[in-house]
């Protein structure tokens, strides 16, 4: 097989030089097969896993963009309130995390306007070893036990030590 910019079948070639100047090693690239079977994975896991309160299939025919849903946990102002989300997987996924949001508004410290979360597995904390589960739990635990210390709704954040005026304030923000 011939060589084509540097890669023969599915294996770098190695690293040659040009003059002084060692080339790098390409950056670790996700083969999209592995990708799609790992989604595929996720999906049987997540559907078979039966945990109340959490479910994401994907949207129609493509499997990098998932619809979630979540219910607020019992014994918090969210028990009965239902949030669809929205989680779109990058073409380097499980490497890079996904991309959450809040589809339905959502009163809440770490969650701004538009819907994105301020979640540290989103972002800083991302590790492969997580999973749409993991993070659909994430979230739904996040509703009831928010990190107040780093918010995107400061109004949200200041009302949460009081649970009553809370309370009143996501009913009419969800109404």
């Amino acid at each position: 097989m011939e060589a084509v910019n540097g890669y023969t079948g599915n294996t770098p070639a190695a690293p040659t030089t040009t003059g002084s100047k060692p080339l790098t090693p390409a950056a670790r690239t996700v083969d999209s097969q592995s990708v799609l079977k790992r989604l595929q994975t996720e999906l049987m896991a997540l559907m078979m896993g039966g945990d109340p309160g959490i479910s994401a299939f994907p949207e129609e025919d493509n499997i990098f963009c998932w619809k979630g849903t979540i219910k607020g946990s019992k014994d918090t102002v969210f028990e009965g309130k239902e949030y669809k989300l929205s989680l779109a997987f990058p073409n380097d996924y499980p490497f890079k995390p996904p991309k959450v949001k809040f589809e339905t508004a959502c009163f809440h410290p770490n969650v701004d306007v538009y819907g994105n979360i301020c979640l540290d597995i989103l972002q800083d904390k991302w590790s492969s070893a997580y999973d749409v589960r993991t993070i659909l739990l994430s979230i739904q635990s996040l509703l009831g036990e928010p990190n107040i210390s780093s918010p995107l709704n400061t109004q949200a954040a200041q009302l949460w030590s009081n649970q009553e005026e809370y309370r009143k304030m996501l009913d009419k923000f969800n109404s």
